[in-house]
């Protein structure tokens, strides 16, 4: 599911990690930023690609809900949910966390 998200200060990394998410890496064909939220031991979890839009505070974030490890090694194909009720779900709780954060005194 992609969705924007606007920030009013901070970083996104940290915005992210306000709602779970920890850093993965980057991949560096599509200069993006890569979050992962478990929500079991290793699977399955949330997964964000993550991009500055034009350079500003907007970002275009790619959310993903990985149900299981690649099956075969070397190979990064995955039982991945891109759409329905836990992602829309998952969106709307990350947009909701970084718009209504609070600045620190």
């Amino acid at each position: 599911m992609k969705f924007t998200v606007e920030l009013k200060r901070g970083s996104i990394s940290s915005a992210l990690r306000d709602c779970g998410y920890a850093p993965l890496g980057i991949d560096p064909a599509a200069q993006e930023l890569i979050f992962v939220k478990s929500l079991g031991r290793m699977y399955p979890r949330f997964h964000i690609y993550c991009k500055a839009v034009s350079g500003s505070h907007v970002f275009a974030l790619n959310l993903h809900l990985d149900q299981k490890r690649p099956t075969y090694q070397g190979v990064s194909a995955h039982s991945g949910e891109y759409e329905g009720s836990i992602v829309e779900a998952e969106a709307k709780r990350i947009s909701s966390t970084i718009h209504e954060a609070k600045p620190s005194l």
